[in-house]
């Protein structure tokens, strides 16, 4: 089959979901559309199986699990036998369930998943681990990814039942606990504009007063930290000081993307 247009749907907090799965989608030097999900509900669609069409998912990993909005979003694309590809981003500890929950819900909509793959960036909250990651080795492995990818499609045909080699993690799922980390802005150092508020995913910042977080709408997505003009947000605190020495004394070492097509 011949791909010649790919649809990519993310959700992408601190944009590195979206910088991966662009990457991905760019190497098959095709029209591409592009359908971000972090800041607003995606409205329902259909990508039909022929004309050369391509769905590429790109979701980030938080606890081990998909994030809500971007499983309501992929709730909401349907296929007829389209081809798809499956991407899960996380933070060098675990994909743990992501991925597997990414290749059930585009089975549910109608998509046949040709391949699924995570990947490595930067954590959001512990930024030392995977620091500046995607980086070249992560490119280049993209690359590698995306032409074994372009060479299964070659191979498949509406119809082909082929089936997804077994993709890591359980059913049931890890439950999707939140995490309990939320951050705060700085007074000295916020000047009020307000893009912090702007551009939160779940609602939690009021732009009345930009230094507080609803903590009960919080998804701890690290967006907030990422947009801040002024440097001005950031995690911090007891529980986080507890939580770094444990997570990132233990996930240092690096992991590399692993796929199944």
């Amino acid at each position: 089959m011949k791909i010649r247009k790919i649809t990519v749907v993310y959700f992408s907090a601190t944009y590195t979901t979206r910088k991966t799965v662009m990457a991905l989608a760019e190497s098959f030097g095709c029209k591409v559309t592009e359908t971000d999900v972090t800041e607003s509900m995606l409205e329902p669609m259909t990508i039909a199986a022929g004309d050369g069409n391509l769905l590429i998912a790109g979701m980030p990993v938080y606890a081990g699990r998909i994030p809500q909005q971007g499983a309501r979003a992929l709730r909401m694309i349907k296929g007829d036998g389209t081809p798809a590809i499956a991407v899960c981003v996380y933070g060098n500890r675990d994909y743990d369930d992501a991925l597997l929950e990414m290749c059930d819900l585009l089975a549910e909509g109608g998509f046949r998943t040709i391949a699924a793959a995570a990947f490595i960036a930067q954590h959001s909250i512990f930024t030392q681990l995977a620091a500046g990651r995607p980086d070249k080795t992560d490119m280049a492995a993209l690359e590698e990814f995306g032409k074994a990818c372009r060479e299964r499609l070659e191979a498949w045909h509406e119809g082909d039942r082929t089936p997804l080699p077994d993709v890591k993690g359980n059913r049931p799922y890890k439950d999707a606990a939140a995490v309990p980390l939320h951050p705060l802005g700085d007074r000295d150092v916020c000047d009020g504009c307000g893009t912090c508020a702007r551009l939160c995913p779940a609602g939690a910042i009021v732009e009345d007063e930009p230094c507080a977080t609803d903590s009960g709408r919080c998804i701890s997505c690290g967006r907030c930290v990422a947009v801040c003009p002024q440097h001005a947000r950031h995690f911090g605190g007891t529980l986080y000081d507890m939580a770094e020495k444990k997570i990132v004394g233990n996930n240092m070492e690096r992991k590399e993307p692993e796929w199944f097509i």
